[in-house]
């Protein structure tokens, strides 16, 4: 939408929920790299309004999967987990208006950390979090896991500015989605209410109050792949430069607030941690123009290709010493 269509948009949004009348507003805000955000400040109050990609929305799946995690965020507000909630209107959290799906949000007044700002302090409340919403309704269930059948190949066939970079990386590639499907039925057979994307973006601090975001991914997972890719991410990670003493205290603070087994075969856990593959192949759709359009979602897509491909070849390097630090924390 241009900014024309946006303010209409935005007008009749109102309207329809009975927001008051617009102050200031809609201005987008940066930290989504698949939907839109903008805040607006209305006679009402402050709000956070998640435009949905129509793109995402397309999939035979996702409403679906957005009302099973709708219900999902009940079950962790009312276990009084810190996170901003989904407003309720007209019975419903997921709305719909001129086809565009949206969700929105009190405004809080908080920032996401970078890396480099990551304190203990940060990882201890982050482990604690987890744990707490792991521990809601630990479920003994087989997992099932479809394997993967990703073929990055076909992708080489195509002219564009990420044609080399995965050339040189297909072997990597192709055996991170074979060592994912070797390993999809050795991991415990458990399962949780996972966040699925709690990363650092998706965490808003003030001093030292913060609130937990972007919940539309709740669903039931396996733990201890979320924390696995947690401790991971906020401790370094993303910068493909792990800080290990954070990663310990990450562990150790997650595993004394929870009864999970550590004496698991984590070398598998290291495997099937594997939500990279899909966010490249998502990305590199992206670039291609497969499943949009956009010119500016195709610039997102290239810098995700060249980001996520960074991320996978140092996961690769570092699997012996990541898991040997694990081992050290089980044993001691």
């Amino acid at each position: 939408m241009n900014n024309d269509e946006l303010v209409i948009f935005f007008n009749k949004l109102i309207k329809k929920l009975a927001l008051g009348e617009i102050i200031e507003g809609p201005i987008q805000v940066t930290g989504g790299l698949t939907h839109k955000m903008y805040k607006i400040f209305t006679s009402r109050g402050k709000y956070i309004v998640k435009l949905l990609n129509p793109n995402i929305m397309k999939r035979t799946t996702a409403l679906a999967n957005f009302k099973r995690a709708d219900i999902l965020e009940e079950t962790l507000k009312s276990n009084n987990i810190n996170a901003i909630y989904s407003l309720i209107f007209n019975n419903s959290k997921l709305q719909k208006i001129d086809n565009q799906y949206l969700y929105i949000y009190e405004w809080f007044e908080g920032k996401t950390l970078t890396s480099k700002e990551i304190t203990e302090e940060h990882c201890i409340i982050i482990a604690k979090s987890i744990a707490e919403i792991h521990n809601i309704n630990l479920i003994n269930k087989n997992n099932q896991y479809e394997e993967k059948h990703i073929n990055f190949n076909k992708y080489l066939e195509y002219k564009s500015p990420i044609n080399k970079l995965l050339k040189d990386n297909i072997d990597l590639l192709n055996n991170s989605i074979k060592m994912y499907n070797n390993s999809i039925k050795k991991i415990p057979p458990v399962l949780s209410i996972c966040h699925n994307d709690m990363d650092i973006k998706n965490v808003l601090w003030n001093n030292h109050d913060y609130k937990i975001i972007d919940l539309e991914c709740l669903d039931y997972s396996n733990p201890y792949l979320e924390l696995f890719e947690l401790a991971l991410c906020w401790t370094g990670f993303e910068e493909c430069n792990i800080n290990y003493e954070l990663l310990n205290i990450f562990l150790k603070t997650y595993f004394e607030n929870t009864n999970l087994n550590k004496n698991i075969d984590w070398e598998s856990i290291y495997y099937v941690n594997s939500n990279r593959i899909d966010w490249l192949e998502y990305n590199i759709k992206r670039v291609l123009m497969i499943e949009t359009n956009s010119k500016e979602e195709q610039e997102i897509g290239i810098n995700e290709v060249i980001k996520t491909i960074k991320q996978i070849k140092y996961y690769n390097e570092i699997k012996e010493k990541l898991l040997n630090n694990i081992k050290k924390i089980i044993e001691e």
